[in-house]
């Protein structure tokens, strides 16, 4: 049997629960969409339960943001962008969903891993209106991370589709072998610009050339998740809508062969003087959530 790294029979329980789930949830053929494609859709994955805990956390943090909030106002004066991270820190029901819900099994199935640390959580809301993109890049070069098994699962909370700003992927670009310059997004005077690494390339325009890559989408309904590998290529168009907001919520983690690797170019927010580099991702700020 396999179960959280957690105290209290009752995280055991939900965590044995949470696996039989995730067996239910994810099959052969999305494990090989995902290894093929970089980014698969599941479809009702998070029962109304989970939802409407993390709804009402995006609320509390809208309200009383934590310290990793990135928030900034839309191009047209109408809509708003509201952004965090590592709410789970702070949120007892960003906590939970983190820790219990069927997410470290889902990882755990996608990676066949013997172990998932907990990475850490994101918070996106396009209000109606926001009509700022979110421009195309590939996760891991913002983070001090190493290794093959470190995913993403996005969590819908509204009903999306393109034109509330869909996330978008260019299908296979995981194994491109390609690492993209970091650029801030949004248009806030005071956002974070990153350091040039020499190892990465700038990122091509691929707005400009859409036809010259194979991009997939999907629409999606609250409770549905798309799991996608850290290295794939995506972003997403801004909400057009005046009527639907565009809340999303995604956990980030990682497996086996994930290392702490604090080179140029990264975040801050993610980096902890308690590892060395090449030390695994395990420690308070990169938790066990799971274990074979």
């Amino acid at each position: 049997m396999r179960v959280a790294v957690t105290n209290g029979g009752v995280a055991r329980d939900m965590t044995i629960t949470a696996e039989r789930t995730a067996e239910t949830l994810v099959s052969q053929d999305h494990i090989d969409a995902y290894d093929r494609d970089g980014a698969v859709l599941i479809k009702g994955a998070i029962d109304r339960g989970w939802l409407d805990r993390v709804a009402a956390a995006i609320e509390r943090d809208i309200e009383n943001p934590g310290p990793f909030c990135h928030s900034y106002d839309a191009a047209n004066g109408q809509g708003r962008f509201h952004g965090n991270l590592r709410l789970w820190e702070t949120d007892p029901d960003c906590r939970d969903y983190c820790f219990h819900s069927p997410m470290p099994a889902l990882a755990a199935r996608f990676f066949g891993a013997s172990k998932i640390n907990l990475f850490y959580d994101q918070l996106f809301v396009k209000e109606p209106g926001t009509v700022n993109p979110t421009p195309w890049h590939n996760d891991q070069p913002y983070w001090p991370v190493w290794g093959w098994q470190v995913m993403s699962f996005w969590l819908a909370l509204d009903p999306v589709t393109a034109e509330s700003g869909r996330v978008e992927f260019v299908r296979g670009s995981h194994k491109w072998d390609r690492w993209f310059q970091p650029k801030a997004f949004g248009d806030r005077v005071d956002q974070m610009q990153y350091e040039q690494n020499p190892d990465y390339e700038p990122m091509p325009d691929i707005e400009a050339n859409r036809g010259d890559y194979d991009i997939i989408a999907w629409d999606m309904e609250p409770g549905d998740l798309i799991a996608f590998h850290a290295l794939t290529l995506h972003g997403s168009g801004g909400n057009r809508r005046q009527d639907v907001r565009r809340r999303g919520y995604t956990v980030r983690y990682t497996g086996d062969d994930a290392v702490y690797d604090p080179r140029p170019g990264i975040a801050t927010g993610l980096d902890d003087d308690a590892l060395s580099p090449g030390d695994p991702l395990d420690g308070k700020l990169f938790p066990v959530v799971w274990r074979a």
